[in-house]
């Protein structure tokens, strides 16, 4: 069973972050230049929680909030659920289906190690499921 760890061998442990005063708009365009959909906040280098597109349109667009105003500490998600690199990719993907989530931040001993999106979880399940066929078709062809 393939762990959080690979997902994160392969996109790397490095996650984007703005500080918590940092405006939602910066924030928004800073996701776009980065082809991203959220943004870790982190004060003074430690993790306080992660600012999503999801936040954005619920807690800004939905409520006519100015978002040259607001700032990320306001609309960011603090009660997320985390993972270790030494968790399991089904173990994850179980908890942000029955949480919810699409983004949860990778924690090793208490050190922020990186992030792991919905879309990580399901590309790194399409790599196993292509490996385990390509397994069973060199399989097939020897017996």
């Amino acid at each position: 069973m393939n762990k959080i760890s690979s997902i994160l061998a392969r996109k790397g442990t490095s996650a984007v972050s703005v500080s918590p005063d940092t405006t939602v708009i910066e924030a928004l365009r800073l996701m776009a230049a980065r082809n991203i959909g959220s943004v870790m906040v982190l004060d003074n280098g430690q993790y306080i929680g992660i600012m999503s597109e999801r936040d954005y349109s619920r807690k800004v667009a939905l409520y006519e909030k100015n978002s040259a105003n607001t700032k990320v500490s306001e609309i960011m998600s603090t009660d997320l659920p985390s993972v270790t690199p030494e968790d399991t990719i089904e173990t994850c993907m179980q908890i942000m289906s029955q949480q919810n989530v699409r983004y949860m931040p990778v924690f090793e001993n208490g050190v922020l190690s990186g992030i792991i999106s919905m879309s990580d979880v399901v590309r790194e399940t399409i790599i196993m499921q292509k490996e385990t066929i390509n397994h069973l078709q060199n399989y097939i062809r020897n017996v």
